[in-house]
């Protein structure tokens, strides 16, 4: 990067710590510090709700996403706006009218400690997990600008974002989150300008829309109904419903968002406003990975985009072979580029048959650039000793910084530390607030005082961020990390919503049958989950089901057990 990328990259991430830290002030009690004092507007609660969502994984990995999947990932999105629907009618008033501070609160009101001790475990476990993933996600660019171990960058990423949530909380959290996410809208707006603006001069946006859709790209909707395919609309829309509902109405990262709004209205507003604009916002995205796909049909891509890892091969006993086939590689992609211009030549002639001939051999000089590259990245894998090795992530940031203008480089590389920093925030503060509320307030210290509990809250911010940065130190063997941050969630959001479905939908299962069910279900959906035996997203609305199913059945049976020893003791 330039000077001026620097300048402009440090300018924005110490101007966004400074802006939280002095909108927040000081907290003097807990409803300040984990709540931000419930006085916010409805355009700062749904940015704030956004913010929490779109992590740098949305704007590092999506992209990438695109660019080797296609357009199929927004699907995954369909069932977002039901899901506000839902949330707006039942939950926000709830949580709202009992003055909680998490939504595990209202689990112990409706059965018993029992019960709001395991889900507020269950979260813990998930959300510090994916916390770590959003950790990670930043300091991948951090490497790949520096050329250094992304061990350094993980811990100057999570140091940072944690120094302005331990001092300011929640509000400090939300302030940060409403510029952060106004100057993340601008930049990815230029960034989608300027990869067109690069694309050759007579090739516009149209017709780079038309050669990535002849190769697999513009796959939007998948109408077929396939329990092992991850992304289609059925998927979208009933696991995607699922996974958001209990995302939105039960992960204390969201549900804390929604809680600093001023009134019922002003969070329902806010949750509305973030169901209209997500699906856009993620399909454009996503689109700039199509162009970006687009503009390397013209321009030749590395053979792997994670620079680091190719210097790391090109030093050792592999160097040789992976230089040969970096030559083959060399070679195809200027077969394929001649097939990218004859299929530009058959576009413009409007000749069917010749158009259908031309697209054939731009899928068979694609296959064999594949070839090629996948034979590369068996030779990274030997080298590295990783088998989970993976590129994906680096597609979009490779193009930032090689093509993009002087300035525009720092600007968007902020914009992903910036959805880094208001993500990890979120996830450190809810960790925090349920530790403290559900668990240290509840069960440790009850009745202790307001600037006891804030101390614990600071101290419990501070434990889960270092917890957080341990585990991201481990976060780069799981490939793409838009999939596995969606993947994890899968496996307990649908157990956890289940237990709140029950809670506001079935008043007379009690206590000890959902705790029992919410246990039976999330080994179930563990061991569904290990041997892949459907698609992931299929997993929340199983989760979620199985929880309710289960808990009418040992309810059923606890309630003819209950009357047969009542009618013992009366017979007695």
């Amino acid at each position: 990067m330039s000077l001026t990328d620097w300048i402009v990259l440090a300018a924005t991430l110490l101007g966004i710590v400074i802006y939280g830290i002095r909108k927040s002030g000081r907290s003097k009690n807990i409803d300040q510090y984990l709540a931000g004092d419930r006085s916010l507007p409805w355009y700062h609660v749904g940015l704030s709700v956004m913010a929490t969502q779109a992590s740098a994984i949305t704007f590092l990995s999506a992209p990438g996403q695109a660019f080797t999947d296609g357009m199929r990932f927004v699907q995954f999105y369909f069932g977002l706006p039901l899901a506000m629907i839902v949330l707006c009618v039942t939950f926000v008033p709830i949580f709202h009218r009992l003055k909680v501070y998490t939504a595990y609160e209202f689990l112990e009101n409706r059965f018993d400690l029992k019960t709001r001790t395991l889900t507020a475990i269950l979260f813990l476990v998930q959300r510090g997990l994916s916390t770590a993933i959003t950790i990670y996600a930043p300091a991948i660019i951090l490497s790949g600008i520096l050329h250094i171990n992304t061990t350094y960058t993980t811990l100057f990423i999570g140091c940072m974002v944690l120094f302005y949530t331990v001092y300011g909380g929640a509000k400090a959290v939300s302030y940060t989150q409403l510029l952060q996410m106004s100057i993340i809208f601008a930049g990815m707006f230029l960034a989608g300008c300027f990869v067109v603006m690069l694309l050759p001069g007579d090739v516009g946006f149209i017709k780079a829309i038309k050669l990535a859709g002849a190769q697999g790209r513009m796959n939007v909707i998948d109408w077929k109904f396939d329990p092992e395919n991850r992304y289609n609309i059925w998927s979208g829309i009933i696991g995607g419903f699922f996974l958001q509902l209990s995302y939105f109405g039960t992960d204390q990262s969201q549900v804390g968002r929604y809680l600093t709004g001023s009134s019922v209205g002003q969070s329902r507003l806010g949750l509305i406003m973030n169901g209209l604009v997500k699906i856009p916002m993620q399909f454009l995205i996503l689109l700039i990975g199509i162009l970006v796909f687009a503009f390397y049909q013209y321009h030749k891509p590395p053979v792997f985009f994670n620079n680091y890892e190719v210097e790391q091969v090109k030093k050792g006993s592999y160097a040789a072979p992976f230089k040969q086939l970096e030559q083959q590689y060399n070679a195809a992609f200027e077969r394929k580029k001649l097939s990218v211009q004859q299929f530009d030549h058959a576009q413009n002639s409007r000749n069917e048959q010749r158009i259908a001939t031309a697209k054939k051999e731009l899928i068979n000089t694609g296959a064999q650039l594949d070839t090629i590259r996948q034979r590369a990245v068996n030779i990274l894998k030997k080298s590295s000793g990783n088998p989970n090795i993976n590129d994906t992530n680096y597609v979009f940031l490779t193009f930032v910084t090689q093509y993009l203008p002087r300035g525009l480089i720092g600007l968007l590389i902020a914009i992903i530390f910036l959805a880094s920093m208001g993500s990890t925030a979120s996830g450190i503060n809810a960790l925090a607030s349920t530790t403290v509320v559900d668990i240290y307030k509840r069960v440790v210290s009850p009745g202790a005082s307001q600037q006891r509990y804030v101390n614990a809250s600071r101290l419990a911010t501070l434990f889960w961020g270092t917890v957080c940065i341990v585990m991201a130190l481990y976060a780069g063997k799981i490939g793409n990390l838009l999939e596995a941050v969606n993947q994890l969630g899968s496996y307990l959001y649908g157990t956890i919503l289940g237990v709140f479905v029950v809670a506001f939908y079935i008043k007379p299962i009690k206590g000890t049958p959902v705790f029992i069910a919410a246990i039976i279900t999330e080994m179930i959906i563990c061991v569904m989950g290990y041997y892949e035996t459907v698609a992931y997203l299929w997993l929340n609305a199983i989760g979620c089901i199985g929880v309710i199913v289960i808990a009418l059945l040992i309810n059923t049976f606890w309630s003819g057990k209950n009357q047969s020893a009542e009618k013992q003791i009366t017979n007695g």
